[in-house]
């Protein structure tokens, strides 16, 4: 069997009664297959993303879904050739992807394999994506003619849902990277007056799998040291380099640890300026060794997939 690795992408909605017990079973577990990641357990459930070979993320999938709460768990998985992920990281947390507001999950919107999507889409029915991801994601990509809310984090999202009161009659799908978002804001949009509201099941990632290069734009932004991912096997840039202005779609953060901003920036620039923001950065004695995320933890947890 081949020791390709790769990143593993999940989560569920489930009662865990006992969160310590949880977070010592995937302490013991991930470290006994020797996974990196990060993983998010509450008493509403389980979100995580963990990297390893291929044998082991096998198993670890095997050992989970032995686990009468996670039977039913859906696995993502993408190929990475980059590590994405350092260490591992495993915290009890009040919600597995931080909202805020008190929504009934059991009256979330309806699932909608991703083939039902795409037929809608190739028929041109009168539907309304919704992006529910922060403003940075979708900068460098989005679904082709997808509303997006300009919001800067999950938290926002119910504060910004006024601005797209108009689609209240319409018939709103909305996606996130892996849908646990979408679990929360498809819910929160169906107790304001939204009335046919689905969801993309397992979202952008599960999309792009079964049909790239179709209705995808740009790429798509992971909470790990990736930062972006190529979900399509072709594609163009849908923003341009912070620097010099021609077509990009390369976050990284600057590495003056000073500045530490979050910017798109093409390959030239990026070696010209020594991977930084800016001149006057590029000049900064306080650098990063090498590109990673510096999104705290904290961050990571209100966004996730």
């Amino acid at each position: 069997m081949t020791n390709e690795n790769i990143v593993l992408s999940f989560y569920k909605y489930a009662e865990i009664k006992n969160t310590a017990e949880a977070k010592e079973w995937q302490t013991e577990l991930c470290k006994s297959l020797n996974l990196k990641g990060r993983i998010l357990i509450s008493k509403e459930g389980i979100n995580g993303s963990v990297y390893g070979t291929k044998d082991n993320i096998k198993n670890y999938k095997e050992e989970v879904r032995k686990n009468n709460l996670f039977s039913g768990i859906e696995f993502k998985e993408q190929a990475s050739e980059n590590e994405a992920f350092k260490k591992l990281y495993i915290s009890i947390r009040k919600e597995i992807v931080h909202f805020g507001y008190d929504v009934n999950l059991d009256n979330t919107g309806k699932f909608l394999a991703p083939i039902e999507v795409k037929s809608m889409l190739d028929g041109r029915e009168d539907i309304v994506l919704l992006d529910i991801r922060n403003d940075y994601e979708s900068k460098i990509g989005k679904f082709k003619d997808a509303v997006t809310l300009g919001i800067k984090n999950f938290r926002e999202f119910p504060s910004a849902v006024g601005k797209i009161k108009n689609l209240r009659d319409k018939r709103v799908v909305a996606y996130c990277t892996g849908g646990i978002r979408c679990e929360k804001a498809t819910a929160f949009l169906k107790q304001n007056g939204f009335e046919d509201v689905s969801q993309i099941q397992g979202g952008i990632l599960k999309f792009a799998e079964e049909f790239p290069d179709t209705y995808w734009e740009g790429r798509c932004f992971v909470f790990d040291e990736r930062i972006a991912i190529d979900v399509n096997r072709s594609g163009h840039a849908l923003t341009r380099c912070g620097l010099c202005g021609n077509k990009a779609d390369n976050y990284i953060n600057c590495h003056n640890m000073d500045c530490d901003k979050l910017f798109v920036g093409c390959e030239n620039c990026i070696q010209k300026f020594g991977a930084s923001c800016s001149e006057k950065c590029a000049q900064s004695p306080n650098r990063r060794k090498k590109n990673t995320v510096q999104l705290e933890l904290s961050e990571y947890a209100q966004q996730s997939f």
